[in-house]
């Protein structure tokens, strides 16, 4: 069964809906058709764009030239979704140091959360979770990353890589 939750789960994306005359508009989790094909870039040029709401289209706008074969990639999280929402929605970590950037800016209450409990709770979850992050160095993280040895299941290696940026990114601020 979690198998079958995570795979739905890793595929759908979420879609903002009509814009309210009041607050903001509200995100609709979808799952589209041939959608789920195209990869994460956060350089890329190609964009989604559209609304879910009734007669709304969804489509990818090139933006560039695109060759017959050629894989075309988006910016998943539209450019504003950091690697929490990765690591949780699709099981990767983008390596760029952006990504980490905004979790960690989300996590200290400078950005707000598009989505998720990614960095959000309240004030005092956050603090409680980077005092957790504490816990341990930088160093004594990427000591504990290198000892793992091939039986040791991707996640956690994707877990201690995420604390090691979201450290790293917390020291930039």
């Amino acid at each position: 069964l979690a198998w079958a939750v995570w795979l739905i789960t890793s595929r759908v994306l979420t879609v903002q809906g009509p814009i309210p005359e009041r607050g903001s508009p509200v995100g609709y989790r979808l799952m589209i058709p041939l959608l789920d094909m195209c990869n994460h870039d956060r350089k890329s040029p190609h964009v989604l764009t559209g609304r879910a709401e009734p007669g709304g289209l969804l489509k990818i706008i090139a933006g560039r030239d695109v060759q017959i074969g050629e894989q075309i990639n988006i910016c998943y999280g539209g450019g504003v979704a950091g690697n929490d929402r990765f690591l949780q929605d699709y099981g990767f970590l983008d390596d760029v140091e952006e990504a980490y950037d905004i979790t960690a800016k989300q996590l200290k209450g400078m950005l707000p959360v598009m989505e998720g409990n990614g960095g959000g709770g309240s004030a005092y979850d956050r603090v409680e979770t980077i005092e957790a992050l504490e816990d341990t160095t930088v160093e004594e993280d990427e000591v504990e990353l290198a000892a793992l040895g091939e039986q040791t299941g991707e996640d956690v290696k994707s877990a201690i890589a995420f604390r090691i940026g979201l450290k790293k990114a917390l020291a930039r601020l």
